[in-house]
């Protein structure tokens, strides 16, 4: 799949559908609505970044071997494909996984604050199978009836996707009737006859959302069956902590209360996850905002020290990837030979590049790795441009799409005067049609001039000018204004009567002209 014409493609069905309600007369506006179109306001450049590697914290075998876990999660948590799958590899979990079960072992509530995919789910699933486990090896090897745990999840989307989970960990590979642990979802989905047979045989795990749990603490039938079953309930989990704010935080708050006190649940010990809880700050000092606002919705305390980050690695090797061996990257990439092995691939300097671009970055006073603030593709290849001295040469007419922008900070040009105006567009400003300048001019020039003829042009600081009408748009009678050194070499493509160079206090564009200033 190539992922930019997928873009393009999306872009080019969208424009159509906009564009394909009203066919607007007036000149001027239409003039506006069409320049709008070609500047792309309507799709700005997605922001990328990469989902980063996370330390490991051993698979699920060595974690039982070194008593941190019931032998029988070992045949629990494994890949399996359906139900007659006794599963083919072991679970490996992430350092903040572990961390996670060695928390959970302590009784104390805690938060765990990773990214999307880091596998948060497991951080309280694996806790919660373990502590059901144990409680039946004190009861003689015999299930106690009743609910241990809770999960709270804001959709029901969510309490679906993890029912799908549990099946796979708790059904897969288990004969019927023999399953250790037993589960389900009472979320207000289930027919009449689930619903009996939840209140009738209550499991250990019960999935739910905020709203059903509140039915469920005031509604006849549920108090008498769910709620009886949960005194003593040991976990409540909460899953996107970060959706609990405001009126509904408080809503929250209060229920977890009333929760606490109706099961009795002196020791009961609350979970919460979320990816983005706090972003400010280091990673003490988000900690310590989360750890507090952690305390107030639960009710008990949660210390910075329980509130549990990802552990990130390279996945590339660390060093620095030098310019030359990057620009001999660039070269066999843009010639199509790409690494196909995954040995060979981590050794690329490219890959490298990438990885830290847009995926990791250093923590200035622990220097210890975090995630890397998304960034756009035309930003990232305006800096792989600067950094290796490479540019890509299109062939005549055709748009530049990766590393698409020579003159290292500003944004995206097409390559000849022929070139279509393309609505590709870098930090809100639109690409420009221009004519091939020599290597030299290109990594030198620092504001991109465009040709008289072109509708529009991506620049610094600096005011240009362009025809204000298609009508005009073959007579070059617009000087380009720039920030152009007069030591700069131009190539001849760019007479130097077009490329007029005036300072950047410019800005009485002559007649016939429009002024474009950033």
């Amino acid at each position: 799949m190539d992922v930019f014409k997928v873009h393009e493609q999306v872009i080019a069905d969208y424009r159509a559908f906009t564009s394909g309600f009203v066919e607007v007369r007036d000149r001027r506006i239409k003039e506006l609505i069409d320049q709008q179109f070609a500047e792309g306001v309507q799709w700005p450049d997605p922001w990328l970044s990469l989902n980063p590697s996370f330390a490991s914290g051993g698979a699920v075998p060595e974690l039982v071997e070194q008593g941190l876990l019931h032998a029988e999660c070992a045949r629990i948590f494994r890949r399996k494909n359906d139900r007659h799958d006794l599963g083919r590899d072991p679970i490996v979990l992430h350092q903040h996984q572990r961390e996670a079960v060695e928390t959970a072992r302590t009784g104390k509530s805690y938060v765990l604050t990773t990214g999307t995919g880091s596998g948060k789910s497991l951080a309280y699933i694996v806790p919660v199978v373990d502590a059901v486990l144990r409680e039946r090896d004190e009861n003689g090897g015999q299930r106690r009836p009743g609910v241990k745990a809770i999960v709270v999840y804001p959709m029901n989307a969510l309490a679906n996707s993890q029912l799908g989970e549990l099946e796979k960990f708790l059904q897969f590979g288990y004969t019927e009737g023999e399953q250790p642990v037993t589960y389900a979802r009472y979320t207000g989905q289930e027919s009449p006859d689930e619903r009996r047979r939840i209140l009738a045989e209550p499991p250990d795990i019960l999935l739910t959302n905020y709203v059903m749990l509140e039915l469920v603490l005031t509604r006849p039938d549920e108090r008498k069956h769910l709620v009886r079953a949960a005194r003593g309930l040991r976990f409540l989990a909460l899953d996107e902590l970060h959706t609990y704010r405001g009126r509904q935080g408080a809503d929250v708050a209060m229920l977890i209360r009333r929760l606490r006190e109706q099961c009795a649940g002196d020791d009961l010990q609350i979970i919460g996850t979320s990816a983005t809880m706090s972003s400010e700050g280091n990673i003490a000092e988000r900690q310590a905002v989360v750890a507090r606002v952690a305390t107030r919705l639960f009710g008990s305390d949660v210390t910075p020290q329980r509130v549990i980050g990802e552990t990130l690695v390279r996945a590339t090797p660390g060093r620095e990837p030098d310019p030359g061996a990057l620009r001999a990257a660039v070269d066999r990439a843009a010639n199509g030979a790409v690494p196909i092995d995954h040995a060979t691939l981590i050794m690329d300097p490219l890959a490298a590049w990438a990885e830290t671009t847009f995926g990791l970055d250093t923590e200035p006073v622990t220097e210890r790795l975090i995630r890397r603030a998304p960034t756009t593709v035309p930003s990232a290849s305006a800096e792989l441009a600067e950094l290796t001295g490479a540019f890509c040469k299109p062939a005549p007419g055709s748009p530049i799409r990766s590393m698409d922008d020579p003159y290292s900070r500003f944004g995206s040009i097409s390559s000849c005067p022929k070139a279509t105006p393309s609505t590709s567009r870098s930090n809100r400003k639109p690409r420009a049609t221009l004519p091939a300048l020599t290597r030299s001019a290109c990594l030198s020039v620092p504001a991109i001039r465009c040709c008289p003829w072109a509708s529009a042009a991506s620049v610094g600081r600096s005011t240009w000018w362009s025809p204000r009408s298609p009508a005009t748009a073959s007579r070059p009678s617009c000087p380009v204004v720039t920030r152009m050194p007069a030591a700069v070499t131009v190539s001849p493509a760019i007479s130097t009567s077009a490329a007029t160079c005036r300072g950047p206090t410019t800005r009485s564009p002559p007649a016939g002209c429009r002024t474009h200033g950033w």
